[in-house]
């Protein structure tokens, strides 16, 4: 097996297809779709989610495969308050709201006020808007302010980061003081198309004329040297999407 891994450098310098996640197929990941995803997809997510594919930056929603993973980690732990950095369009504050009881609460957070619009018809349309809270701002300055009152601490069930990839250490630390013990901490993004499996030298052509890509594997491969030698947490890293690490809180 390693020795065809080794001969077969085409395949292993050639990067998915961009609508298959991580997978090899993309026949294989339209199945996943098709047979166990989107059957299941609520109808205002699938709304949301063909409002967002008009978008220019479309691809970075949080994919529908791990949408559904989310939704059934957040009824696992009966999360009740959670915490969301990086909206967007609103696909996962949706879809966290839409898992969480009637008096449930997200503290969404994010600094692009417009791209939320796009979601925001579709969410007051399936009546959970008063289940989001939503701060225009950046992650970090959210965090501080809700760290300043001590009562906050170990006061929420569910946390999920999909921004600002440079503060997901510094996300990290603070959310591991907001989360509860036993409670989780996702975050997405955490193969980056794969890239994290190569160094610069060694990227795809592909990756190579993308600055945003260069500029940010760097920071996805410390943060997972961090999560996995993180003796407060037990882990697990999932090829969901782009790359999914569930993190819940030991201690």
């Amino acid at each position: 097996m390693e020795e065809a891994s080794r001969s077969d450098t085409t395949t292993n310098k050639t990067p998915p297809a961009r609508g298959q996640g991580l997978l090899a197929s993309r026949e294989l990941y339209q199945y996943i779709l098709e047979t166990s995803v989107y059957p299941r997809e609520p109808e205002p997510l699938k709304e949301i989610r063909e409002a967002t594919a008009d978008h220019p930056w479309g691809l970075i929603a949080t994919t529908p495969e791990g949408g559904q993973l989310m939704a059934l980690l957040l009824k696992l732990i009966h999360a009740k308050k959670t915490i969301e950095i990086g909206v967007f369009t609103g696909y996962s504050a949706l879809l966290t709201a839409l898992a969480l009881p009637e008096d449930g609460k997200i503290t969404a957070i994010d600094p692009d006020r417009e791209a939320y619009e796009i979601g925001l018809p579709i969410i007051r349309k399936a009546g959970v808007e008063h289940k989001i809270d939503y701060n225009h701002s950046h992650g970090l300055t959210i965090l501080d302010k809700i760290l300043q009152d001590p009562k906050s601490e170990g006061s929420y069930d569910f946390a999920y980061v999909d921004a600002d990839k440079e503060n997901y250490i510094n996300y990290h630390e603070r959310l591991m003081k907001l989360v509860k013990v036993g409670g989780l901490i996702v975050y997405d993004n955490t193969l980056w198309s794969g890239t994290v499996a190569y160094s610069e030298p060694s990227l795809p052509d592909t990756f190579k004329f993308s600055k945003v890509v260069l500029s940010k594997v760097e920071f996805v491969k410390e943060l997972n040297k961090v999560l996995a030698a993180d003796s407060r947490i037990q882990m697990t890293q999932l090829p969901v999407g782009d790359g999914v690490t569930i993190c819940m809180r030991l201690y």
